[in-house]
């Protein structure tokens, strides 16, 4: 089950009892933690000088990154590839969802359902559907 950020559950507390406007963001981007990123945002994303977040959005639009919800649920409709590890052995735990390829909103984050130790050369990858956001 995904977790809302901080962030998020302030914007739908505003947009659903409040009034205000939410506009959401075009291109949601996919990072990897090493620890649990917390609804605060303060765990540690990945660092390795290939790494960079992945763009979810399918030949352009953000609506194609992902299946149609069915009640609560969604997951990735195309596989994403992270460059290879290039600086050393690192543990990825958790993965989370952002609003930018750099800075930015974090929206959601889980862990992974097996934590995965990367060494030099190894490609995180999820399949189409590896990714599974479940809301309730």
């Amino acid at each position: 089950m995904a977790h809302f950020s901080d962030y998020l559950e302030d914007k739908l507390i505003n947009a659903t009892l409040r009034g205000q406007d939410h506009t959401a963001p075009g291109v949601v981007y996919l990072a990897l933690f090493t620890e649990d990123p917390t609804d605060a945002g303060t765990g540690q994303e990945l660092t390795d000088s290939s790494y960079q977040r992945q763009d979810m959005a399918k030949g352009g639009a953000a609506s194609e990154g992902w299946v149609s919800p069915s009640n609560g649920v969604t997951s990735n409709a195309k596989l994403i590839q992270f460059p290879p590890i290039a600086d050393g052995t690192v543990v990825v735990t958790h993965y989370a969802l952002f609003d930018a390829q750099t800075g930015g909103n974090m929206l959601y984050h889980a862990p992974l359902t097996t934590s995965k130790t990367m060494e030099v050369s190894d490609v995180v990858s999820f399949d189409i559907g590896a990714l599974t956001l479940t809301l309730r």
